[in-house]
């Protein structure tokens, strides 16, 4: 039996330390906030810089979230990786945990990627793993990739394989987002911005995987819970006014560099190359904004 998948996944921040190695006591507390917001963990995920995380680092961090005591039931790990061999290994790895269900990008070196070509890598995959307790779902991102999950591409999955659930969609493409809505037959649709989720929840959006869950998971999953009681304008109008803040810096800097500030560590500000963080007049920036709207990732938490 597979299980419920919840309505509000953050793709978690890497904490580093200055040498670059993981921080893995910063990544857990972390963790272990988001859990508490009652958002879930897309671990690995595009603002956790997992295209900079080697295989090894990912088995290791998701290996210390279970030894942690952290509930495998939040988990959405992105395991997609151009190498067929390690995806499989992360995805086998995530189900073991317990993990409901894991973030697939599609193979994205050798472009274009034909249809056919995709589902025989998707299909490998999942016949590789074995598990009816895998639920994948799928990794739109074409401005990284620049390989597009077409419906066509879906269409043709679910057609063999009952374990493709869903999607992520980065594109921010709306138009895209609604042929996928109208895939329907309980396929679901994570935007990637809680902005594009409260416009199309009553649509069918199911929820969303939103870089800023890691700076306000709560506000977001309150949202969502609200939507029915204040309607979707009303219920989202916070959420949406600290996205919107933070779509104007480079979000992972921008996020580092808060919770940096907010727990007293500088060591969170730290980006892998090619990345770089946020300079003091950009921060400066930053921070002005953040005081002009009243955000803070604990002040909701401080009001409960």
């Amino acid at each position: 039996m597979t299980q419920e998948l919840l309505s509000v996944y953050a793709p978690v921040l890497t904490p580093f330390n200055p040498d670059l190695t993981v921080n893995s006591q910063h990544f857990l507390s972390h963790c272990r906030w988001i859990v508490e917001q009652g958002a879930g963990l897309a671990i690995f995920g595009t603002n956790s810089e997992a295209a900079s995380l080697s295989i090894s680092e990912k088995r290791r961090l998701l290996d210390d979230v279970v030894a942690a005591g952290i509930p495998a039931s939040a988990l959405m790990p992105g395991t997609g990786n151009n190498s067929l061999d390690e995806t499989v290994e992360l995805t086998r790895a995530a189900v073991d945990a317990g993990a409901p269900a894991v973030l697939v990008l599609p193979p994205f070196f050798f472009k274009p990627a034909s249809t056919d070509g995709l589902i025989r890598h998707y299909g490998r995959l999942i016949e590789a793993v074995g598990s009816d307790k895998l639920q994948v779902v799928l990794y739109h991102i074409p401005q990284f990739t620049g390989v597009p999950v077409t419906v066509e591409l879906i269409e043709g999955l679910r057609r063999r394989y009952p374990n493709v659930v869903g999607i992520k969609d980065s594109s921010g493409d709306r138009e895209n987002l609604a042929r996928y809505l109208e895939l329907g037959d309980g396929f679901k649709v994570f935007p990637a911005s809680e902005i594009l989720l409260g416009e199309t929840i009553a649509k069918g959006s199911v929820g969303c995987i939103s870089a800023t869950a890691n700076v306000n998971a709560k506000g977001m999953v309150e949202a969502v819970m609200n939507t029915p009681k204040l309607g979707v304008a009303d219920a989202f109008a916070r959420a949406a006014t600290v996205r919107t803040l933070f779509q104007h810096f480079p979000m992972i800097q921008a996020m580092k560099s808060l919770i940096a500030r907010e727990l007293g560590s500088v060591d969170w500000r730290t980006v892998r190359a090619p990345l770089v963080e946020l300079d003091t007049q950009a921060e400066q920036k930053f921070f002005a904004a953040v005081a002009q709207v009243g955000f803070s990732p604990w002040a909701l938490e401080k009001a409960a």
